[in-house]
């Protein structure tokens, strides 16, 4: 029987590797974990998710403070910004918890090697001058973000999402280019903070992906807080001169070019998956046309022992899918059963407020060619909502019309990342819109919104 350095290596310290990494050495592997920063979490913890949250809540305590909110509600303040200091605290957040995974490697005697993997065979891993070798191999190397062609970003004037979080002082004009998840967020933080903001993407509407109700009235939304949208139009060229750029854009069908100048611009057009250098074809692995590795329901690649998780392989890029994905891959390598609903996996955006949805949209439900109901309750009408003098949103919920089967719910709220989890849950176990309807929720609470938008399906709605 062949020997092996481990039992599973597992190739990146994500939200998908460091979990598979842990719980595999829980279930009693011996584990080994490759990473070439020189902290662990991946993109999530250091330059992502952890990061942009700490803007996102810092700037909206600026925020209410400078338009007024608060002083509505009786508390008088002029707000002063310290951008150095919010900075400091994003950056304190996180290394506690790129910090805590590392306390937690240890606790869990996963080995942490330090530097870049790249196949020698399929299995064996070279790592800086060592080459180790392990039964079960994980792929879990993340995304990075997708260049625009013949746009250079050099993290000053033309920055990526990384460099949108290190901005030295707030820009006077910021060009977002994509209207997608992050650009919105980063969007929002930089125009609390007193940079005009615009937004220019190539699709008709903003956010792809998510319900046309959910689109259409974040739209207005983020038109009411001041972002500037210019939808249906396409970046043809960005030109550098000095501490400024001039963008020459057009109409995405086509027409007469106009120029945008501004101080910072943000290329924000999407995520591709990290697999060059790995050397994958020594391991006799390929990826297919969009640069991902196939897999099967269990995280097998087409090569034995070897498989794959996260943002290398089909399906969102999100780390919470990354995360329930390395507790199954670490499940099924174990020789347990790990399974992941993957229709059943939550999206958020941490705008102010809050966008999220589950499932299926409505026009997703009604392609399917099957007959739905739909039920929504604006926030508005949500007691919580009110007091907290947060009245924009709505939830939406589409069930399947014979089954009463909850297919999709959609949501903008304060709270709605939170609320959410509501909605999927009742989903993974196959609620139905009445379940929901007649479950007790607690009041006066947000979530109260999500069993009125049920009893809105039931054709039986109280507040509305």
């Amino acid at each position: 029987m062949a020997e092996y350095d481990y039992d599973v290596l597992v190739i990146g310290s994500g939200p998908g590797g460091y979990v598979a990494a842990i719980r595999a050495a829980q279930l009693g592997l011996r584990t080994a974990c490759v990473e070439s920063r020189e902290t662990l979490g991946g993109t999530c913890l250091n330059v992502g998710c952890i990061p942009s949250k700490a803007m996102l809540h810092a700037s909206e305590y600026f925020d209410a403070a400078a338009n007024g909110a608060m002083a509505k509600m009786g508390i008088k303040v002029t707000p002063e910004l310290d951008l150095p200091t919010m900075h400091a605290q994003r950056q304190d957040a996180v290394k506690q918890l790129t910090g805590g995974i590392e306390y937690l490697f240890k606790k869990n005697k996963v080995t942490w090697l330090k530097g870049r993997g790249a196949f020698v065979d399929a299995h064996t891993v070279q790592v800086g001058e060592q080459a180790v070798t392990a039964k079960d191999i994980v792929i879990a190397t993340g995304s990075s973000v997708t260049a625009l062609p013949g746009v250079t970003i050099d993290q000053k004037v033309i920055v990526d999402s990384t460099g949108a979080l290190e901005l030295a002082r707030v820009p006077e004009h910021l060009v977002v280019i994509g209207g997608g998840v992050i650009g919105l967020e980063l969007g929002s933080v930089w125009r609390r903070l007193g940079a005009k903001v615009t937004v220019v993407e190539y699709l008709d509407q903003i956010l792809p992906g998510f319900d046309g109700d959910v689109r259409k009235e974040s739209n207005k939304i983020f038109k009411k807080q001041g972002l500037e949208f210019k939808l249906s139009t396409k970046v043809t060229a960005v030109a550098v001169n000095g501490d400024k750029a001039t963008l020459t854009v057009e109409p995405a069908a086509g027409g007469a070019p106009e120029t945008i100048e501004a101080d910072v611009v943000l290329v924000s057009i999407g995520r591709r998956p990290n697999t060059d250098g790995l050397a994958l074809e020594k391991a006799g692995l390929a990826t297919n046309q969009r640069g991902q590795i196939e897999i099967d329901h269990s995280f097998k690649t087409s090569v034995a022992g070897i498989w794959a998780i996260g943002d290398v392989v089909p399906g969102p890029m999100l780390a919470h899918k990354a995360e329930d994905e390395g507790i199954a891959v670490a499940e099924n390598i174990a020789g347990r059963t790990g399974i992941v609903n993957h229709d059943v996996i939550p999206s958020v955006v941490y705008t102010w407020p809050e966008i999220a949805g589950v499932g299926l949209t409505e026009e997703a439900a009604r392609e399917t060619g099957s007959e739905i109901k739909v039920g929504k309750f604006p926030m508005l009408g949500n007691s919580r909502a009110k007091t907290n003098h947060e009245p924009d949103g709505f939830v939406k919920i589409i069930a399947d019309a014979k089954s009463d089967r909850v297919l999709g719910v959609w949501c903008i709220a304060s709270v709605g990342g939170t609320m959410i989890a509501q909605a999927a849950q009742a989903m993974e176990f196959g609620a139905t819109s009445e379940d929901i309807a007649y479950t007790c929720h607690a009041h006066p609470t947000h979530s109260e919104a999500i069993k009125e938008a049920a009893m809105a399906v039931q054709g039986k709605p109280i507040h509305i």
